[in-house]
Parts: structure tokens; C-alpha cells; sequence
């Protein structure tokens, strides 16, 4: 039995204060008298949020294929540091995630882990090459719910329409867009504008972005798929999403921790650390991303974690790899945009939903399941080591507000901060 004791608890209607009661996989109380006689840990939730574990959409475990970088192991271990209970992997993995075969040892691996529940996206296209559709029906039926060639859009219209007009059949299945034209941003390597005009390094123009989800819009529209913009970043692709759904499209879309952070004047110094995929942007843009995920124009926050060695990023910036790590700290990073209630609707609700996973993103109470985060909104840490076997993050060495204090996955506590952290 576990006790989480004296936190302000995320409910049905929002906090409440009052202790949470574990037994096995399942929460057997809520309520500000719950004694949990006999539990066999104690944790002191006293200043701390409770509430549903962080559920993150889009991560890069680099298995199969790249495993130097991270597993599904080391990924398992830094989500649970950064209070997540589940996570859904990319599949431009080597080789990609196109068949069900992939999908189901995913899975397997993850449940062989333990440390939070893994599922997988697969391919819209097979191989990821975006030439020809992916046996989408096969893939749906092992449980795949969000379609993605993560890495590269789909840039064959007719391509893409066949794809949404069969997903748009299958109930729940998501057509997932890394919007970005890439004859637009050959030989780019951050935001197109001052900065990079300034330094003298090819620029990633917003126009790359905005002008493939355009497109993208126009075919939801004919079909009716469900569609998701992954990682916006520029305001012209928010004010796009903010129309779609004033028109009533099926369009929802996420917004990783650093964009809501750093802008591109923060590359002055050319820290590959900083380097990511797309690129950080102007303030306005920043700021932007802000405001829509407050407002619910963006529906979710996920991290794009994305492992690469030192070595690797030891280099000059046009050589180094895109791509930053964002599990241990993306409630710290969203802490400083927003809070509370939207915290965990962007961090946990939504993207379970989305995402299709019925054991997460749920409001804490009694006879639910015991996947559940402590965070500590005020504390103050500077991140200098990471569960991560890479450690390419933004906010190395940076000074950030809220930690997570502990994570239980499925009634078992997978991380608790001082157990080697």
C-alpha cells in the first residue's frame, strides 16, 4: 500500500486537497481523511501537485537501431524521472516501425521494462519513405492509433489523401504531420531570420511549416481524417489551427517544452545543445505557442525527446545532429507557461486521448488506476545529470522552477527524488 499524503489533488472539478490511498494497480481512495493504515511507503505530497501521470505522444527511444544513443530501457527510466506513466514512440526507428511485427515488440519491450507503458505510432508510409501507404489496417489492429513518418512529412498529396480516407474509417486513428517542406530548408540549420542572417548560417524559414499544414488542411477537410500538427512552432501554423477549429475541423496539435522556452536569440553562442528539430524561433513565435497553449488552440505538450551522444554534438553547428532531450525536464519547462489545471490537461488528459490510452490521463479517484505524478510546482533545481543515456539537453546546467518529487506507474513508484537522483 502507498500513501501520498497532504497534496493538492487533480480530481473531477479540479484540486482539491486531500491524500491518495494505493493498493496494487488501483487507487482506492481520495479523500482528505484517508488514513492508508498499513501503508508500506509514505509519500509527503505537502506544497505538491497530484495528479495523472504525464502521458508524452512523441519520443525517440532509438530502438531498434541506434540503442548508443538510448533504448527503451534508459527511455523508460528518464520518463519516469520526469513524471511520465506512459509514452508513445516514433517509428523512424532502424528499421522503422512500419508492420505489425515492430509495433508488438515495442510493446513487449516495454512491458518487459515496467517502468511506464510503451506504445508505439507506426508509419503512415511504408519503409517512411512517403511514397506509398503502409498496411494502415494491419497496424491499426495490433492497437497502432497515431500514424506518423515522424522526421519527414508526406509530401505526395495524392499519397497523403489515401492515407487520411482510410484512417478517417478506422475509429480513433490519427493522421500525425512533421510539417516541414523540404526543398524550403535544404542546407538550414536554424530559425531563417536576424539571428541567423547575423551569423551567417542557412535559416529554416516558418513558411516550411505553415505552408505543408495548409495543404494538410485542405485534405482534412475533404476527408474528414483526424489530424495532428506535431512540434509547431511558428505563430503563422498556430493562427492556421486556431481557423481549423473554429471551422469544426478534427485538428489538434502539440508544443514541445523548449519552444515554449528559448527563442532564437538564445543561439548566439551556437550551443548544439540548442539545436533541434525545427528550429527554435523568433519571441514572437514564442510567444505565440504560449498563448495558444493556454488558450487550447494547442492542444498538448510533448517533448520530441530526442537523444544524441556527446560526441556527437561535439562538433560545429552546421555538422551537428538535431534534436535535444526533453523527458526529465518538460514539467519544469511547462511550469513556466503554464500551470495547474492546463498543466496536466496538455501534460496528461489530452495527449492520452489522443493517443487512445485508457489506463492514463485520468483525473485521480478512487477505483482508478494508480498512475500518478507528485510534482512540486516551487522547487528549484539545476538539471546536470539525466536517467537518459544521452544528455543533449537545452536546460543543462540551467535553473528551473517545479520538480517532479515522485511517479508511481501501475501502484509501483518508479521514481522518487533522493532514490539516486
Amino acid at each position: 500500500m502507498i500513501l501520498v499524503k497532504g497534496g493538492m489533488v487533480f480530481a473531477e472539478g479540479g484540486f482539491t486537497t486531500a491524500n491518495v490511498v494505493i493498493e496494487g494497480p488501483h487507487i482506492t481512495a481520495v479523500a482528505r481523511e484517508a488514513a492508508g493504515r498499513g501503508a508500506v511507503q509514505v509519500i509527503d505530497a505537502s506544497g505538491c501537485l497530484v495528479g495523472p501521470g504525464f502521458v508524452d505522444i512523441h519520443v525517440h527511444f532509438r530502438e531498434p537501431g541506434q540503442t548508443w544513443k538510448e533504448d527503451i530501457e534508459s527511455g523508460s527510466r528518464a520518463a519516469a524521472a520526469g513524471g511520465f506513466t506512459a509514452v508513445v514512440m516514433m517509428a523512424n526507428t532502424s528499421p522503422p516501425i512500419d508492420h505489425p511485427g515492430a509495433v508488438r515488440r515495442a510493446r513487449e519491450r516495454g512491458e518487459e521494462v515496467g517502468l511506464v507503458e510503451v506504445a508505439a505510432a507506426a508509419s503512415m508510409t511504408a519503409g517512411g519513405h512517403g511514397e506509398a501507404p503502409a498496411d494502415l489496417e494491419a497496424l491499426y489492429d495490433e492497437g497502432v492509433r497515431m500514424f506518423s513518418d515522424d522526421g519527414a512529412s508526406v509530401l505526395d498529396g495524392p499519397v497523403l489523401r489515401s492515407i487520411m480516407e482510410r484512417l478517417a474509417g478506422l475509429d480513433g486513428a490519427v493522421v500525425c504531420q512533421h510539417a516541414e517542406d523540404s526543398a524550403m530548408t535544404a542546407g538550414g540549420h536554424m530559425h531563417e531570420g536576424a539571428v541567423s542572417a547575423r551569423l551567417g548560417i542557412g535559416g529554416l524559414p516558418s513558411e516550411a511549416e505553415s505552408s505543408v499544414v495548409r495543404r494538410d488542411l485542405g485534405l482534412v477537410a475533404d476527408t474528414g481524417a483526424a489530424y495532428h500538427c506535431q512540434h509547431v512552432s511558428a505563430a503563422a501554423t498556430v493562427e492556421l489551427i486556431r481557423e481549423a477549429k473554429a471551422e469544426a475541423l478534427p485538428v489538434t496539435a502539440e508544443v514541445t517544452p523548449h519552444h515554449l522556452v528559448f527563442d532564437d536569440t538564445a543561439l548566439e553562442g551556437l550551443d548544439t545543445n540548442l539545436k533541434m528539430y525545427p528550429p527554435i524561433r523568433a519571441a514572437a513565435d514564442r510567444d505565440a505557442l504560449r498563448d495558444a497553449l493556454g488558450d487550447g488552440t494547442i492542444d498538448i505538450v510533448a517533448t520530441d525527446h530526442a537523444p544524441h551522444t556527446a560526441d556527437e554534438k561535439a562538433t560545429t553547428f552546421e555538422l551537428a545532429p538535431r534534436g535535444v532531450i526533453g523527458l526529465e525536464t518538460a514539467a519544469s519547462a511547462v511550469r513556466e507557461a503554464v500551470g495547474g489545471v492546463r498543466l496536466f490537461e496538455a501534460m496528461s488528459l489530452a495527449p492520452a486521448q489522443l493517443a487512445g490510452l485508457e489506463r492514463q490521463g485520468r483525473p485521480l479517484a478512487a477505483g482508478g488506476p494508480a498512475n500518478v505524478v507528485v510534482l512540486a510546482p516551487d522547487d528549484t533545481w539545476v538539471p546536470r545529470a539525466f536517467a537518459s543515456r544521452s544528455s543533449n539537453s537545452p536546460f543543462l546546467g540551467r535553473e528551473m522552477r517545479g520538480r517532479v518529487r515522485a511517479t508511481i506507474y501501475e501502484g509501483n513508484i518508479t521514481w522518487r527524488l533522493g532514490d539516486g537522483a
